[in-house]
């Protein structure tokens, strides 16, 4: 509740702030109003004016402080997470490596010793086929089922490791020039660039369906269409610790995730994502039921199985048949 009374001005504020196109013209215009339209500067002695402005900045300067701290705290713990996905990633590409290996050298394994067999034999009863080349090929029909066999077992192995894939981390994924994150209503974007990079040496392009953010003068570091679009009256982005660009993006569709930030980059699984419980509770009741529901369906979708609107059909229909049982419903297709 505080937050929302704190930010109710908001809007208003950050059409000043542009138009004013600096924080000096921001500042007079607000002091400009308290002078014409208030008693601000008249009702008060000097001394008490002052000290109720630096009273304000105090006030704001702190909660600055703190934030700016929360956010650190954030951050530290969110590249430990980024550090840890890519060690995993490391470590999981070298097992699937080693995997690679061990089937290609079973199989290679499993052909020779075929070869050998068929060679050993002396009288041949079974019908061979004939090669490319016109010649009798006895190892050729073996070969493939040894091929088709083992090509089973190693699709049977990628199901079973995709299974084993953990969540996304932050529900984004840790790109070569970016980084990017998600919750269900919104997205963060962070760039970096170089360190003592000022905000007017950027360049940054944004409208509802498309991003573009570099340097002036260089190629952009991130360019391309969204995955979706975002609503741009309510999305932003800041330039941190003169190091990093970071993009706050508010979805147009609040009620479903993102794969990726622009189409043509690597996707996540959206199937595997793991919102943080202290954000749906942050939720209100009905809006909570929505994405709960929504992430029931995804999931029971992902193994096969009927959605919770299939189900309350179901229960529906088994409740009419039960109580009218002199109907046939053998040929009834429901949809």
């Amino acid at each position: 509740m505080a937050a929302l009374q704190e930010e109710r001005f908001d809007s208003a504020l950050l059409m000043i702030a542009q138009q004013s196109q600096g924080i000096e013209p921001l500042l007079d215009a607000v002091f400009s109003f308290l002078r014409r339209k208030t008693d601000f500067f008249t009702g008060a002695p000097p001394e008490m004016i002052a000290e109720k402005v630096m009273a304000a900045v105090k006030k704001q300067s702190d909660l600055a402080d703190v934030t700016k701290s929360e956010k650190n705290k954030k951050r530290t713990q969110e590249d430990k997470k980024m550090e840890a996905a890519r060690k995993a990633a490391a470590l999981k590409a070298k097992e699937q490596e080693a995997i690679n290996k061990a089937k290609a050298l079973k199989k290679n394994e499993e052909v020779t010793k075929l070869k050998e067999a068929k060679k050993a034999k002396k009288t041949v009863s079974e019908p061979v086929e004939v090669g490319s080349d016109g010649a009798f090929d006895m190892d050729a029909a073996d070969e493939k089922e040894v091929i088709e066999k083992e090509e089973e077992a190693a699709e049977a192995v990628d199901e079973e490791e995709e299974d084993k894939i953990p969540p996304p981390v932050g529900n984004g994924m840790v790109m070569e020039k970016y980084t990017w994150s998600q919750q269900l209503a919104d997205l963060q974007i962070v760039v970096p660039v170089p360190e003592g990079t000022k905000t007017k040496q950027l360049k940054v392009d944004m409208t509802s369906s498309k991003l573009s953010v570099g340097m002036k003068g260089q190629e952009p570091i991130l360019a391309g269409k969204f995955h979706k679009k975002i609503l741009l009256d309510d999305s932003f982005w800041t330039l941190e610790d003169n190091k990093e660009v970071v993009f706050t993006l508010l979805k147009a569709n609040q009620m479903e995730w993102w794969k990726c930030v622009v189409e043509g980059e690597p996707e996540i699984d959206t199937t595997k994502v793991n919102p943080e419980n202290s954000k749906l509770g942050d939720l209100d009741g009905e809006t909570r039921q929505t994405v709960e529901k929504m992430m029931y369906d995804q999931r029971q979708k992902a193994m096969g199985l009927p959605s919770a609107d299939e189900q309350q059909k179901n229960e529906v229909l088994q409740k009419f048949m039960k109580e009218h049982p002199e109907m046939d419903f053998s040929q009834a297709k429901i949809s």
